[in-house]
């Protein structure tokens, strides 16, 4: 976010809630010591407050430079999840020695995957698109618990 635009740490957490839609706020218990840190080591710089008195910071030539290498990290880490992720559909304890869940394993698999794949663009879907998505997930979540219920 600081690469954006220079913020203050309420500015974060507002921000930080919004994309979330409300699931996570956090605190500035959170906030401020991390701002606080990058500051330490050089990665941010601190604005002179504004007409409202907020205290904003933005990157350092060397904050953007620590930033581009955790961005790099962060790619490598969900190219290594792709990997990780269809092992944990596989290891679920549905289907094991039971040709039944075959498919539906592999349709788990496959929807992790597409996830992972999504993520990445995420920014390109269209709301028209998200709404369809959204749409097939519920429809799916419903089915299979009618089935799971019906069980009970």
């Amino acid at each position: 976010m600081l690469r954006e635009k220079p913020m203050s740490g309420t500015e974060i957490v507002e921000k930080i809630e919004k994309q979330t839609e409300g699931n996570w706020k956090p605190s500035p218990g959170s906030i401020y010591p991390l701002l606080s840190w990058l500051s330490d080591k050089g990665y941010t710089e601190e604005l002179p407050r504004d007409q409202e008195g907020f205290k904003r910071y933005r990157f350092t030539k060397l904050g953007n430079k620590f930033l581009e290498k955790q961005l790099i990290q962060a790619k490598d880490f969900q190219k290594k999840m792709q990997f990780l992720a269809p092992l944990l559909v596989k290891g679920l304890p549905i289907g094991i020695n039971n040709e039944k869940f075959k498919d539906a394993k592999e349709a788990a698999n496959k929807l992790i995957k597409l996830f992972m794949k999504f993520r990445n663009r995420i920014s390109q879907v269209s709301k028209e698109d998200s709404i369809e998505i959204t749409e097939a997930l519920i429809d799916c979540s419903k089915r299979i618990e009618k089935i799971v219920n019906k069980l009970e």
